[in-house]
């Protein structure tokens, strides 16, 4: 493979031929990058990088070419199904039609120690068959979308919310590509699965990292994310943005800080991410919850308060 011509693929999207190609840039705080570009037919080749890089096409019925880092191929691209580059390899692409695609770039400098766990001592993407062509993946695609959902409503999703996802995506090109993982069965010990949750209510507010929360279970990141989901019954970025929603609710009827001051109790950066996310899963704005929790409602709105206030946690 050789030798990075760029320091991370976004650096590369931001700086190269490609750059006007862009529509949207995003970034969960260094951990995991993604953008959005809708490029035309021809070379659409990339540099060496030291990121791992996930390309979904969001439109399919592409001839794409080329070599990422398996060997060469030439296939005919399906709506939302993928391809991978391997890192630190200067891949060729060329595609005969306009297109869109969205990516997903794993910086090694951040996902080095747990691909060494994972692997073993051993590398644990088979590249040489990941990077040969495309797959599809319903579980990378749904968590993916989930991930830009996150950015685009709360901006910089917290450490804990961009890694766990990451793990869930790196857990299954793991899978598609043969390496044997070890099987997770009965979750956290009882007292991991306590002293976690404890952490997570009291640390609410902070930006509480994946490998804090492990240490604490005296799991690697990897392992930790996968037995998390196994004890609590969803992964940890779900059950983060529950307890944010829960503290934010009794905030909402029990005190009387402002938005703003609810947003930063609960750990969001401002009043309009704690909005965002808030409606989301009340459907209704935090001071239109506020106002029904403490005003006394007619009969016939009693039934739109008890129905406006429950929480949504089914996945998008």
């Amino acid at each position: 493979m050789s030798v990075p011509a760029y320091n991370s693929f976004s650096e590369w999207y931001n700086d190269g031929h490609l750059a006007s190609f862009v529509r949207t840039m995003k970034s969960a705080g260094g951990i995991v990058n993604l953008l959005e570009a809708a490029q035309p037919a021809g070379d659409m080749s990339d540099p060496s990088v030291p990121d791992i890089v996930l390309y979904q096409d969001l439109r399919g019925g592409t001839r794409v070419s080329g070599d990422m880092g398996g060997s060469r191929f030439a296939v005919t691209s399906e709506r939302g199904g993928f391809f991978l580059s391997a890192p630190r390899f200067a891949n060729t692409v060329i595609v005969d039609s306009a297109h869109e695609l969205r990516s997903l770039s794993f910086p090694l400098m951040q996902w080095q120690s747990v691909l060494d766990e994972v692997g073993n001592g051993r590398e644990p993407l088979d590249y040489q068959r990941l990077c040969s062509g495309t797959f599809s993946s319903p579980v990378i695609r749904s968590t993916m979308r989930r991930l830009w959902m996150l950015c685009d409503e709360e901006g910089v999703p917290s450490r804990l919310l961009a890694q766990a996802a990451g793990c869930e995506i790196l857990s299954e090109l793991c899978r598609l590509g043969g390496t044997s993982l070890r099987q997770v069965s009965g979750g956290l010990a009882p007292w991991a699965e306590k002293r976690c949750l404890d952490v997570l209510h009291a640390r609410l507010a902070e930006d509480i990292s994946l490998d804090e929360l492990a240490a604490e279970a005296r799991l690697s990141p990897f392992h930790f994310a996968r037995m998390f989901k196994g004890s609590v019954g969803v992964p940890p970025r779900v059950h983060l943005t529950r307890l944010r929603m829960e503290k934010a609710c009794d905030l909402l009827k029990h005190t009387d800080l402002s938005i703003t001051e609810v947003a930063m109790e609960v750990g969001y950066s401002s009043n309009q991410v704690l909005a965002r996310v808030f409606r989301k899963h009340h459907r209704i704005s935090p001071s239109e919850y506020r106002s029904l929790t403490r005003e006394p409602v007619s009969k016939g709105s009693s039934s739109r308060q008890t129905a406006s206030s429950e929480l949504s946690w089914a996945e998008p």
